[in-house]
């Protein structure tokens, strides 16, 4: 069994290739040659958090679009008897309903048991005896499906561990960030994540950081498969950004950042680098727990005038705010595989970002942006300041997102399913590579 890595940057030609070899000439497959997934996580939207987790999804409706797998998503959320917006996060995990579809795809959010600040070492194991028997009855009420498919190592990719071992269904863990990065800091769940990695049939990893980080666990290298997000490049394309600037009153340099406003994500950074690049607005797109706190800082650098806080936005109208900006500003301390910054470079708008693991397999080329020196606002002006100077147009940075598209992807994970199916109806494993 050879365990080399994916090359998931193919020409053109080697892409349509890959996708006809792995899912046909476009031809729907019939019901019995499906690869009938489980999906299994915590990190997906639902009507009450429609950014939470989009990610996920997305990756999950390309995959189902090739008409090669179907899936059933278990996206489980913990319980919470309030929904008045004063208990803030957690009443918005009551208002999920239990049952949606989205997308043409069926979902179901059961409820699990939390113990806020006490419970992280118990988390799975409380998951999985609340999810065991919803599992059980998808399974009797059928069509049963062929394999578990699991986002976010811990608590998810442990409690999908164990309830594969009961069910007797082979479990795929994709790593997606924070879950092998910082969870893994901490003993008992390092340990539980080690063990759902050695029952894993086989493991994803978003980009080749974090598989670095899977392997430094004692993970077999041949078992984690790269397969990075992709990006939609008809939703994500350029558009006029003279009549969508004038229709936004915006002129000068723009900057844009965008995401869940938390302390990870460096939006702070960007906000003081403005004190360096005085011609410069930004434009900050999302909500959280952070925003008090970057609007004090606005006011307190006097740049209220050149800030503007957005709020959340549709993910539908990200576009014309990416074909806006001249620069996406991401300063995250880690990541996994940023979908913005694929956006972004999709609509023609290069980067500068931190330079967190795994950023230079996006930033690989000068047309795409700048990483800047260190993760700082002075580090951020200066490397918006090469970048201007190199002045990439937007046709080439375009071209970069290009060969970032969702084909290659989908085509080797069906491949990847297709074969672990195959290894566990002859009671082999799988592997990531065949």
């Amino acid at each position: 069994m050879s365990h080399a890595s994916f090359d998931l940057r193919p020409s053109a030609e080697d892409a349509l290739g890959a996708m006809r070899q792995s899912v046909g000439t476009g031809v729907e497959a019939g019901d019995e040659d499906r690869v009938r997934l489980l999906v299994f996580t915590s990190l997906y939207p639902n009507a009450a958090q429609p950014r939470h987790g989009v990610f996920v999804e997305e990756r999950l409706r390309h995959l189902v679009d090739g008409g090669r797998v179907t899936a059933t998503v278990v996206a489980p959320v913990p319980w919470f008897p309030f929904r008045h917006p004063r208990f803030g996060a957690y009443s918005a995990f009551a208002r999920v309903p239990a049952h949606e579809q989205r997308h043409g795809i069926r979902i179901s959010h059961p409820r699990y048991p939390v113990i806020p600040k006490l419970g992280m070492s118990i988390a799975p194991w409380l998951m999985y005896r609340a999810l065991l028997p919803v599992l059980r009855k998808l399974q009797a009420d059928g069509p049963d499906f062929d394999l578990i498919d699991a986002h976010y190592f811990y608590p998810d990719g442990v409690a999908a561990a164990r309830l594969g071992a009961a069910l007797g269904k082979p479990v795929v863990i994709t790593a997606r960030g924070t879950d092998v990065t910082w969870i893994p800091r901490y003993r008992r769940p390092r340990a539980q994540i080690r063990w759902a990695a050695e029952r894993a049939a086989a493991i994803v990893a978003v980009s080749q950081a974090l598989k670095d980080k899977v392997t430094a666990l004692g993970v077999a290298p041949g078992k984690i498969a790269v397969l990075r997000n992709g990006v939609d490049l008809d939703r994500f394309q350029p558009r006029d950004r003279t009549v969508i600037r004038a229709g936004l009153g915006l002129t000068g340099p723009v900057w844009l950042t965008v995401g869940h406003l938390v302390a990870l994500k460096g939006v702070h950074l960007a906000i003081a680098a403005l004190t360096h690049v005085p011609d410069t607005t930004l434009l900050i797109a999302g909500e959280g727990p952070e925003r008090h706190k970057l609007s004090v800082l606005v006011d307190r650098l006097g740049l209220h005038e050149r800030v503007r806080m957005l709020g959340a936005i549709p993910h539908a109208q990200l576009c014309d705010y990416y074909n806006a900006a001249d620069l996406l500003v991401h300063a995250s301390s880690h990541e996994g595989m940023p979908n913005v910054v694929l956006e972004s470079l999709a609509c023609g708008t290069p980067v500068v970002a931190a330079p967190f693991a795994g950023v230079s397999e996006l930033l690989d080329a000068p047309e795409a942006g700048e990483i800047a020196a260190e993760r700082s606002a002075e580090a951020i002006a200066a490397a918006w300041l090469r970048l201007r100077d190199r002045a990439p147009t937007r046709a080439a940075t375009r071209a970069v997102a290009e060969r970032l598209g969702w084909l290659p992807v989908v085509a080797a994970q069906h491949a990847l399913y297709a074969r672990i199916r195959l290894a566990a109806a002859g009671g082999a494993t799988a592997g990531a590579e065949p």
